[in-house]
């Protein structure tokens, strides 16, 4: 048996891959045309304002059945509380992201740079998420005060992932701690911009058919929106993925 493996960007709504990655197809249909080439997105509107459960329900729809959401934590707990009384925003979330139903795989909370290890708070927010057991959830550290086997062990205890965060302007932590990975590509070397090579999308991919024989599920989602450069990095991965998992099927 071997884990799953969840590939996409992270958003599609982006009016400058209009005139490349959508040329001829109207924006009511953007979600649809992803959802026919990546079988995975990760919601990123959600950081940014809350969103109602209809709305979730009408991505829903709009998506075939074997089709994953991943949903960005709004800003709202990560950025202006730091974590601090997590419970109330939690709830008040996972009772929005109902309308996607069984198609939520996970929620990906991102702290801010400037953010040094708090154990307090984490060992608080990781309680809390105790009241969201239907998706699974992942933490981007972007300050490497973070990275240490304190953190890892209490993200262990918890069922929490560590979020691979690859760019260039924070450093990436590569732990894994559980049985889930989780990893988000903003661009290497020019943050959100910067096209993943040819060389560096078969690095991913080799990992992630490690992670996957270790039955992992993988969700991979490509940041580097600018130019266009995430849904061509999202399906040059897919295929390498999709590639070399039938190579093994057929050895």
């Amino acid at each position: 048996m071997s884990g799953q493996a969840y590939i996409g960007t992270s958003g599609w709504n982006y009016a400058s891959w209009r005139d490349d990655f959508y040329r001829g197809v109207p924006r009511k249909n953007w979600l649809g045309f992803c959802a026919e080439r990546f079988n995975s997105l990760e919601v990123n509107a959600s950081f940014y304002r809350l969103q109602s459960r209809e709305t979730f329900r009408r991505w829903r729809d709009a998506t075939p059945a074997g089709f994953r959401f991943a949903i960005k934590g709004n800003r709202f707990l990560t950025h202006n509380k730091k974590l601090a009384d997590p419970l109330p925003v939690i709830r008040l979330e996972r009772d929005h992201a109902k309308g996607l139903g069984e198609k939520l795989a996970a929620v990906i909370w991102q702290l801010p740079r400037p953010f040094r290890k708090n154990m307090e708070r984490l060992h608080r927010f990781a309680r809390a998420l105790k009241a969201w057991p239907q998706a699974r959830h992942a933490i981007e550290f972007r300050h490497d005060s973070w990275f240490d086997e304190e953190v890892a062990e209490c993200l262990r205890a918890h069922r929490i992932a560590v979020c691979q965060s690859d760019a260039a302007d924070w450093p990436l932590w590569d732990a894994v701690t559980t049985d889930m990975v989780y990893i988000r590509l903003h661009g290497h070397d020019v943050t959100y911009a910067s096209p993943y090579s040819d060389k560096a999308l078969s690095q991913w991919s080799r990992r992630i058919r490690r992670w996957q024989e270790q039955d992992c599920d993988v969700y991979v989602y490509f940041d580097n929106d600018a130019s266009g450069a995430a849904p061509k990095n999202a399906m040059q991965l897919l295929r390498l993925v999709n590639k070399s998992q039938y190579s093994r099927n057929h050895i």
